[in-house]
């Protein structure tokens, strides 16, 4: 995570959950380098012609968060993966949009080495959120840590402190997902062969 302070963010937090509506406002100005970083993120595994641009994807997030009540945030990491978990939706709605128009593939994602072993491949991200879908009725916290490593960008250490579980259950959790999503987003491949 960046080096901004928490503290203000913190307590931008606090205040928005405890319904002052203009913290959230004076809050993105804070936040929103590393916002863009995240969408930076999201937008390099995407399909280089996209429409969606970095600054665009953290506007979309951003009106997603004032339309829904203030969450408890924990801390600051968790505000972010949340917002990360929010851009992952916008890009699978935004997706599945696209694919209902034209009617033909989606757009592709790199599972590289940390979620593919041995090989790096694309896949889909409406196949990929589906397999997550499937891995959360399965097991909802390795759902969860594939979310925060693989799209919110987070640290082993990190994701422990928002899950409440130590950074060995992560590490074994994160390599059980990675394998149970390569399996799963293979299946997706040679179906559609």
């Amino acid at each position: 995570m960046p080096e901004t302070t928490s503290q203000p963010v913190s307590e931008l937090l606090i205040k928005w959950r405890a319904g002052d509506e203009e913290s959230l406002h004076r809050l993105l100005p804070v936040v929103y380098s590393e916002l863009r970083r995240l969408a930076r993120n999201y937008l390099r595994n995407e399909r280089p012609d996209h429409t969606l641009q970095s600054a665009a994807l953290v506007h979309e997030a951003y009106l997603c968060l004032i339309k829904q009540k203030p969450t408890e945030f924990e801390n600051r990491t968790h505000f972010f993966a949340i917002c990360a978990q929010l851009m992952r939706q916008i890009l699978v709605q935004y997706a599945r949009r696209r694919n209902a128009a034209k009617r033909v593939g989606g757009y592709k994602v790199t599972l590289d080495e940390s979620i593919a072993p041995a090989r790096s491949r694309s896949v889909d991200l409406i196949a990929l959120d589906d397999a997550l879908k499937g891995l959360a009725k399965f097991n909802e916290r390795q759902s969860r840590i594939v979310e925060l490593r693989f799209f919110a960008g987070l640290s082993l250490e990190e994701t422990s402190q928002i899950l409440g579980v130590s950074p060995a259950t992560v590490k074994r959790d994160w390599n059980a997902a990675k394998l149970w999503l390569y399996k799963e987003t293979r299946k997706v491949d040679t179906q559609d062969i």
